[in-house]
């Protein structure tokens, strides 16, 4: 069978996916050992059967197992809205709203109808779960013609207002994500997302081509939701950046910008990828290219990407696999985070069996496609974007100078202190809840259980009395690196035990996880307490941290299949192990 990466993903062969659903779901559930399992709630407003079965699908090549609560046929307001103990009995760990423009009642009015959709999302927060929430579609027919969209009373009008108000309830709901289902349906075709034979027949309000759509789509959000979603491109360079061969044709010879549609189509490249990095998405370079060359592409008059825009930049004549790994740790990224974005088809293929786990696009030859490959397969689908996120690219550029600085010397310590670091640590901060929240469920390789929590747990934990929580901004002379570092533990009689440690792997070697050690102490002691209890719960990525809390002074206690328990005793003396790092506490 063909391969499953290219079935999968954009440009979907619908026909085929639906008539090989069965088989596919199969084979992936073979594979399918370790996989994280997810509940999935999906209350609907139209019959979701074929639906979930989709989603299921697309689900397990995203890299979850998921089980399934589905509501009886049209009472997705009564199951939301009231008690509910069978949805409370199956604990969900993401509502999804399967609503279209069939469940919109037009004549209640705008206020009336975002009351009532307001009601749902209100009693869905007794779950503590994300809630994926479609927005509408327009319907198939205009009976006011092109005054539909014009006039209130047209239904394309009301359909606007809706999606407006939709869009301006979720960005004051941190749980609340939608799911622009009016782009997709737009993206589409009217024509081929509804068909009405199936509505009338089994009320099922989207095609069966629609379907595959959306399952495709609602899997990337939920990948993004459980934070799998990529963090970094990796990008080709001749005849992807821009036309032509750069050592051949001359600055002036390869094509960018709008002189011509081939320049304008690698312009246009560059552009979205200039707008990736400006939400927090790393860019690389990997080229077979002198450097020279390579850097000089990018001082083209009508360039939009400058080389301060990549986060590492490597031109070379070594196989890309290797300069992609090499990228991997320049970054203190694993290599699943990325995406490889190249016009040679061999270099795509070689990319994708030695490195399996980074996303290969088979993009083709043909630039006036790659931005769809990009954009359609969901890679960098997130359901929040945070300040954190917005200066991410910031923080790259101030590590390479620091990495620059870090070949001057010949001392990690005296390095270090020279970077003048502080460290902001404290209890969690209201204001600081959504980047923890994020960097919880984003965080992979510094991340001791690999636990995730959603907003309202993160919440619930803040103003926990038996918990003691943590967070560490740190700054240094090149600038502030953000909220880095995470830890709670919950106070069992006089031992803390702790389930969250973990740090963005940005701050790797600098001490910061001293510092917030030694903070940790001074808390505990605070409460009294005589013990912390320390848990290492192996998963795919953390082995990095497996040593942890040896480095940290905890003492071995025991010892299971998918980790070990620590202990360190408060009683007694307590070495400092923060030597370069000024710690001050919110506020300062």
């Amino acid at each position: 069978m063909e391969d499953l990466d290219k079935i999968l993903a954009h440009p979907l062969d619908t026909a085929s996916i639906l008539r090989t659903r069965k088989k596919l779901t199969r084979l992936l559930n073979e594979q399918a050992a370790g996989f994280p399992v997810k509940r999935i709630a999906i209350l609907g407003g139209s019959t979701t059967d074929e639906f979930q079965n989709l989603l299921e699908l697309f689900l397990l090549h995203a890299g979850f197992r998921a089980t399934f609560y589905t509501s009886a046929f049209g009472l997705y307001f009564e199951e939301a809205a009231f008690e509910n103990p069978a949805l409370a009995a199956f604990k969900p760990e993401l509502i999804y709203l399967h609503t279209t423009v069939k469940n919109l009642n037009r004549q209640a009015g705008i206020d009336a109808e975002s009351q009532r959709w307001e009601q749902i999302w209100s009693g869905l927060k007794a779950y503590a779960c994300p809630i994926v929430q479609n927005n509408f579609d327009f319907p198939g027919e205009r009976p006011l013609g092109n005054l539909d969209g014009i006039l209130p009373e047209g239904q394309t009008h009301f359909v606007r207002a809706m999606n407006q108000r939709f869009a301006e309830h979720a960005q004051g709901l941190p749980e609340l994500v939608i799911q622009d289902i009016h782009y997709l349906s737009s993206r589409i075709g009217l024509d081929r997302w509804i068909d009405r034979k199936l509505w009338y027949a089994y009320k099922y309000a989207v095609s069966y081509e629609g379907m595959v759509h959306l399952g495709f789509h609602l899997a990337g959000i939920i990948r993004g939701i459980f934070g799998q979603s990529k963090k970094g491109l990796v990008l080709d360079l001749d005849n992807t950046c821009w036309g032509g061969v750069i050592g051949e044709d001359g600055l002036d010879g390869i094509h960018l910008g709008e002189d011509d549609a081939l320049g304008e189509a690698h312009r246009d490249l560059q552009a979205y990828a200039k707008a990736l990095s400006e939400r927090g998405i790393a860019l690389a370079v990997a080229s077979k290219n002198d450097e020279a060359n390579a850097r000089e592409g990018f001082t083209h008059p009508d360039t939009v990407l400058t080389q301060e825009d990549f986060a590492a930049f490597l031109a070379n004549w070594d196989p890309k696999h290797e300069n992609i790994l090499a990228i991997s740790q320049q970054l203190n990224l694993s290599p699943d985070a990325f995406v490889f974005l190249d016009d040679n088809a061999m270099e795509r293929d070689l990319v994708s069996t030695q490195l399996p786990m980074v996303d290969v696009p088979d993009a083709g030859d043909d630039i006036a496609t790659y931005i769809d490959h990009l954009d359609r397969n969901g890679y960098f689908e997130v359901s929040s974007l945070s300040e954190e996120d917005t200066q991410r690219g910031a923080y790259y550029q101030a590590n390479q100078a620091r990495s620059e600085l870090a070949e001057a010397f010949t001392d990690l310590d005296t390095y270090l202190a020279s970077l003048d670091m502080v460290a902001e640590i404290d209890h969690w901060q209201d204001v600081y809840l959504d980047r923890i929240t994020q960097l919880t469920n984003k965080t992979n390789q510094f991340n001791l259980t690999t636990q995730r929590f959603n907003r309202e747990e993160i919440a619930a934990i803040a103003i926990d009395t038996d918990a003691l929580t943590l967070y560490g901004r740190l700054k240094d002379t090149f600038g502030d690196n953000g909220l880095v570092s995470v830890v709670a533990g919950r106070i069992v009689r006089d031992e803390l035990h702790v389930f969250l440690w973990l740090m963005s792997c940005r701050v790797l070697k600098r001490g910061m996880e001293f510092a917030m050690r030694d903070a940790l102490i001074e808390q505990a002691q605070a409460r009294g307490l005589k013990k912390i209890i320390g848990e290492y719960r192996e998963s795919a990525k953390n082995q990095r941290v497996e040593n942890l809390y040896a480095d940290l002074g905890f003492h071995h206690l025991d010892k299971g299949d998918d980790g070990a328990t620590w202990v360190y005793d408060l009683e007694g003396e307590h070495a400092t192990l923060n030597q370069n790092i000024k710690v001050v506490p919110y506020g300062i």
